[in-house]
């Protein structure tokens, strides 16, 4: 990793300071971020609430399961924008095989149970080690930022639920009276399967526009331990000091 083409003023920050940077990271690109991640993220979530098909619970299920995966897309526009690029949807289509189709069965399965998922996910994704490599370099960055790291992931997982339930509120605070409700909706079927569909779509709309910001946490997080671990702070200062 190239120090001194990174963007960010690397210094000593507290784990919790660092999940802050990560948020006002977020928001400096969010146009690039939140167009590449709606790009793969909004026809994944409309298969995903097609399901209902065949199961009244599996959209939500396989939503829960995607996330790791359209992760991959938000820690590759944000690895980029820490160094200053840019990145457009023809770059993430250039990028597609890296970002998108390695380790996709891992990122469905045991990983998204991970409590440590955003700030791993660097190490999966960015660093390309081998099993036993990537084992022993998750054990050394975790250390002390297990607490963190969790607490971050427990924090979105609140405001999460708090999003989904506020959305359907409204959705039910916003209804017409019972009879009314029947005649809007007698075109498309019967009020059950009408609600069936508000809490994945409520869900989808939550993950398009939060699962961003959960991942900018977890990798300047990560940013944050690499920076304690290999002095990078005092790396800028001489870089910028001899660059005077």
């Amino acid at each position: 990793m190239r120090i001194d083409s990174l963007q960010l003023r690397m210094r000593p920050r507290s784990p919790y300071e660092a999940a802050d940077l990560g948020v006002r990271l977020c928001q400096q690109h969010w146009r690039s971020l939140h167009a590449c991640h709606a790009a793969v993220a909004v026809p994944v979530l409309a298969l995903c609430i097609a399901a209902h098909e065949i199961a009244g619970w599996l959209p939500l299920v396989l939503m829960f399961l995607a996330k790791p995966w359209l992760d991959r897309v938000s820690l590759f526009v944000l690895s980029r924008a820490a160094f200053g690029q840019r990145t457009t949807l023809a770059d993430l289509w250039s990028a597609q095989r890296q970002v998108l189709w390695r380790q996709v069965l891992l990122s469905f399965t045991w990983r998204r149970l991970s409590p440590w998922r955003a700030f791993s996910q660097p190490v999966y994704q960015l660093e390309g080690l081998r099993a036993g490599q990537r084992r022993r370099r998750l054990g050394v960055l975790r250390g002390p930022y297990r607490v963190p790291a969790l607490l971050t992931t427990s924090a979105f997982a609140i405001a999460e639920t708090m999003l989904v339930t506020g959305i359907v509120g409204l959705v039910v605070w916003l209804a017409p009276s019972p009879r009314e409700t029947a005649m809007v909706i007698q075109g498309i079927g019967n009020f059950g399967t009408f609600s069936a569909f508000l809490l994945p779509c409520a869900y989808a709309a939550v993950v398009v526009f939060l699962e961003p910001f959960y991942v900018a946490t977890g990798f300047a997080m990560y940013l944050n331990r690499r920076a304690e671990l290999e002095a990078w702070d005092i790396e800028q200062e001489l870089r910028h000091a001899f660059a005077a």
